[in-house]
């Protein structure tokens, strides 16, 4: 029988995303199998403070806001509504932690790894990349080192998340099913980069 494996949605789009990079301007690629697990819970609860306490993260409360502990990032997508990514393998830990904490109320924890996968854009042009699909502010006034806005690029709906401002750095969370196609818009719209010559 043969044995099951994984395959990312963007796994035979690796030498396109790597040919659309251009050292010195932006560099596109994969983060594949990263771990993703949707948690609901209300955010006034003792559980929710509970969960934070055992993450090392404390559930963010503002719109958009993004804690980081280690390799753990927990994203504000709603109310009572967070997400959590982690290492690739980690859902179970993860899942174990939140249930651990919990101690029996209710909440919902979900593993929907497998419904998105994220892109990181990176490089000096980033900003200005991402800008040609999407209306968001992503100045780094506007839009900080660990900030999470769901939107829309190239039509597509979206979580961007800033990494970093000094050398700008996002991730871009989309659907499996929009993997491919959101790929094939970012590496046009990187075309002019590398027919630059790497030029500012």
């Amino acid at each position: 029988m043969a044995e099951p494996y994984a395959e990312s949605p963007l796994a035979a789009y690796t030498d396109v995303l790597a040919r659309s990079s251009t050292p010195g301007q932006v560099h596109i690629t994969e983060m594949p199998f990263t771990t993703q697990v949707d948690l609901r819970v209300d955010p006034k609860s003792p559980a929710a403070e509970r969960i934070g306490t055992a993450l090392g993260a404390m559930l963010p409360n503002q719109p958009g806001e993004v804690a980081v502990a280690g390799e753990l990032s927990v994203l504000w997508l709603g109310p009572d509504e967070w997400l959590l990514l982690g290492p690739e393998g980690s859902q179970e830990a993860i899942r174990n932690t939140v249930s651990t904490a919990l101690d029996g109320d209710h909440a919902a924890v979900v593993d929907v790894s497998a419904n998105r996968t994220i892109l990181s854009v990176a490089g000096p042009k980033a900003r200005e990349l991402l800008n040609k699909g999407c209306a968001l502010d992503l100045h780094p006034r506007s839009f900080t080192v660990d900030r999470c806005a769901q939107t829309l690029l190239a039509r597509a709906g979206v979580t961007l998340v800033c990494r970093d401002t000094q050398l700008p750095s996002f991730w871009v969370i989309v659907r499996s099913s929009f993997a491919r196609y959101l790929a094939d818009w970012l590496v046009d719209a990187a075309a002019e980069y590398g027919e630059s010559g790497g030029e500012p």
